[in-house]
């Protein structure tokens, strides 16, 4: 049996949730109302998947995400929000998420993507992957040397760093940027990378 910690602010929220899995064969070990407590109860209990909303007290959904990966590497989180914008998808990709729901999805929905997460896939919810797709349609595909710089900076490294990994200038590294963001209709590195990941170009570890 698939074993689940709901960690949201709302508790008419948490205990509808918890009823409906339940129903369909679920079991919740235990409920959060801050991130604070979710990354302990995380810790004690290791669930196979926390049902993680971003907007809490104490600690956030996404540095929760976080510290829950740090010290449950077992558990899988998937957030469950009102939040759609990219950046608060890639920060939660980024953050170890392993999967993303709107909360205007079915309990079905959300009880098949706890299952398909906690047997390892990685999933995003069908109007965010909808939306996705619409967007990276017929977007122009970057140079090998492109992908080899955006998958560093996707990994946390600093132009610098960058250019010291691929022996190149840092002047350099910033013209591939500038070109990246162009090609791919992005503003910056975090919608950028977002935007790549989508399309399969690099990946997030």
């Amino acid at each position: 049996m698939t074993t689940v910690l709901l960690a949201d602010d709302h508790r008419m929220l948490r205990e509808g949730l918890r009823r409906s899995l339940e129903d369909r064969g679920l079991d919740v070990l235990g409920e959060a109302g801050d991130g604070e407590v979710a990354v302990r109860m995380a810790a004690q209990l290791a669930p196979d998947v926390v049902l993680m909303d971003l907007s809490m007290p104490a600690l956030d959904g996404i540095a929760a995400t976080r510290l829950v990966r740090q010290r449950a590497p077992e558990t899988q989180v998937l957030i469950l929000t009102m939040h759609t914008d990219d950046e608060s998808v890639a920060r939660a990709i980024r953050a170890g998420a392993a999967g993303y729901l709107v909360k205007d999805c079915s309990t079905d929905e959300i009880v098949e993507t706890i299952e398909k997460i906690a047997g390892g896939e990685v999933l995003l919810s069908p109007e965010l992957a909808a939306s996705m797709l619409e967007e990276d349609r017929g977007a122009p595909v970057i140079s090998e040397r492109e992908e080899e710089v955006l998958q560093l900076i996707a990994n946390g490294l600093s132009p610098l760093e960058v250019a010291g990994t691929l022996f190149i200038s840092v002047k350099t590294v910033k013209n591939h940027l500038t070109s990246i963001y162009q090609k791919l209709d992005s503003r910056d590195r975090t919608q950028a990378v977002v935007r790549a990941v989508r399309m399969g170009i690099i990946r997030l570890d």
